[in-house]
């Protein structure tokens, strides 16, 4: 019996195409391939294309170094220094994947919509969808309506590709005016036409509007993006309500539909491949549609999540200010300073400051002088943003109990339990909420009965979650508990292995149940895992008089010990 191909198998191999090449080759120079390979597995995209350079200066014919020489290329956005390697490769008679975009790409920016067939005609293919969508818009390309039309449909009615196929069809009849074709699509897309609603929502209200219909494009925007306050959308929204006749601009000419089928490729390889492979598509529609600002978003996001800061940062940067998806750019280019470590708060405060009606630029500020150290900075901040935010927002929750945490370190308790409780109002089964107020309760010694039951539903929620496990065990443990808080704690030892506070929590549960020699073994291990000063302090004083001594010391009861240790 034959097996059926699941959708994700399938769409795999409609996008996915291979190296016919292996990463392990005979260079004359060995030393500058390794240090490329490992420059570009690093993510050192401009150390591997020199290093390739150098290796191809021994080797100029070596299939492996041309190809991965094109992917670093690429990597970085330089998809013109590309092109001549990828023309040796083509010369060499190599045919190779990225290769045979990059050409795809140098035809496209020249118009060359013939070469483009030609290469298809002669072979030079790259994946089955990108295929067939840039074949129908180089049919476009070559003024042939007609073709396109019927290129368009071949995709459609390829197994796991008609809602592509559709979507670009769509695209294709707006770039050229008809309006009442594209609505047609748009309106009725088929089955699986949900897999890309975001851009097809943005497309179809685009053509409502030069249809006449704001108020249906208005309906579609809010059935997909809901009550945003994503800036690109809510100016769109505005737009449309002031019954403005928006322009279609999402596609304009054959070039931006190539540009479209890498950006759509990309996104919906996003979660589905490496994140090196899906940036060549990105790269791909950034090249060709340098204003496609959702290209660079994508293109920022990969490199980010690739610890690729600097080009993150850079394709932020590529965003102008006057686009309404600026503030997003902007915020994507903070998250890149602080996931690099580098200060963010000269970025944040002038966001903040141009943008001073936006709740989450607002907390995200707060997030920034947090991070500075500057906790009441960052209190102001998210006060700023709670005042933004309408009542009923679901991100109002977050805010609260950030800024409930930052008013703890602040030691300001009245102001800590406040906020928790607010935000437990709004999401009342919230894990973290629960966990980090009883908690804190049970480390204030308040209303011990209240922080159990928080905590056990906490725990409920994210059973696998060592610290909230933690939590469950010390409450048992300040409870006078003694037996039953072993088993929570040994699970969440185990579980957060490396964490000194948890392990501290378990050596002071074995010496209340007189198992002393296993306490001194927890303790030990907790101080060899660099707790901080005054923990370090606290465990060294156990190991050396006992816990009952130094609780004494703090003025807190003896254990009433189940075994005396002494025994």
């Amino acid at each position: 019996m034959k097996r059926r191909l699941s959708t994700g198998t399938i769409l795999a191999g409609l996008l996915l195409g291979g190296s016919a090449f292996a990463q392990d080759i005979q260079t004359p120079d060995a030393g500058a391939y390794l240090a490329a390979r490992n420059a570009a597995g690093a993510g050192d995209f401009s150390e591997a294309a020199a290093r390739y350079a150098q290796a191809l200066a021994n080797d100029p014919a070596n299939p492996s170094l041309l190809e991965n020489a094109v992917i670093a290329q690429v990597a970085l956005g330089q998809i013109d220094k590309a092109v001549p390697i990828a023309q040796d490769m083509r010369t060499a008679g190599i045919d190779s994947q990225v290769g045979n975009m990059v050409l795809i790409a140098d035809a496209v920016m020249r118009d060359d919509w013939a070469a483009i067939a030609q290469d298809f005609s002669d072979g030079h293919v790259v994946s089955p969808l990108f295929d067939g969508l840039v074949q129908a818009w180089t049919a476009l390309g070559q003024g042939n309506m007609t073709e396109a039309l019927a290129a368009f449909d071949r995709v459609i009615a390829t197994e796991g590709m008609a809602a592509y196929g559709s979507f670009h069809k769509a695209l294709a009849l707006a770039s050229v005016g008809d309006y009442e074709g594209s609505e047609a699509i748009l309106g009725d897309p088929g089955p699986g036409a949900t897999a890309f609603s975001p851009r097809a929502a943005i497309a179809h209200a685009q053509v409502l509007s030069q249809l006449g219909r704001n108020a249906d494009a208005a309906t579609i925007l809010s059935s997909v993006f809901g009550d945003t306050l994503d800036p690109a959308i809510v100016e769109l929204q505005t737009r449309l309500a002031t019954d403005e006749t928006v322009p279609f601009d999402i596609v304009t000419s054959p070039r931006q539909g190539v540009a479209e089928v890498g950006f759509m490729i990309a996104s919906l390889l996003a979660t589905e491949a490496r994140e090196d492979y899906t940036l060549q598509y990105a790269r791909l529609a950034q090249y060709l549609a340098p204003g496609n600002t959702d290209a660079a978003m994508l293109t920022a996001g990969l490199l980010q999540n690739m610890n690729r800061y600097d080009l993150a940062g850079a394709a932020f940067g590529t965003v102008p200010q006057d686009d309404p998806s600026f503030v997003n750019a902007e915020l994507g280019r903070i998250d890149t300073l602080r996931r690099a470590g580098e200060t963010a708060v000269e970025v944040a405060q002038a966001l903040a400051r141009s943008n001073p009606d936006l709740p989450f630029v607002q907390a995200r500020l707060g997030d920034v002088l947090r991070d500075s150290d500057d906790l009441k900075g960052a209190i102001a901040a998210y006060g700023a943003a709670l005042d933004l935010y309408p009542n009923a927002d679901p991100n109002r929750w977050v805010v609260l109990y950030t800024r409930a945490i930052v008013a703890h370190q602040l030691d300001d308790w009245p102001q800590a339990e406040a906020d928790f409780r607010a935000a437990l109002a709004l999401n009342p089964e919230q894990p973290q909420v629960l966990n980090y107020l009883g908690y804190s309760l049970v480390e204030r010694g308040e209303k011990l009965d209240e922080a159990l039951d928080m905590i056990e539903r906490a725990v409920a929620d994210q059973p696998d979650n060592g610290a909230i496990v933690d939590s469950l065990g010390w409450v048992y443990f300040q409870l006078g508990r003694y037996n039953e808080s072993i088993a929570p704690l040994e699970r969440a030892a185990s579980l957060e292995a490396t964490d000194p506070t948890v392990n501290d929590h378990l050596g002071d549960a074995y010496w209340a149940v007189g198992r002393t020699r296993e306490s001194h073994f927890q303790w030990q291990r907790a101080l060899s895992l660099d707790p901080e000063a005054d923990l370090a302090a606290r465990i060294r004083a156990k190991l050396e008089r006992g816990l009952d001594a130094v609780r004494a010391d703090e003025g807190l009861d003896p254990i009433d010990l189940a075994i005396d240790p002494a025994q």
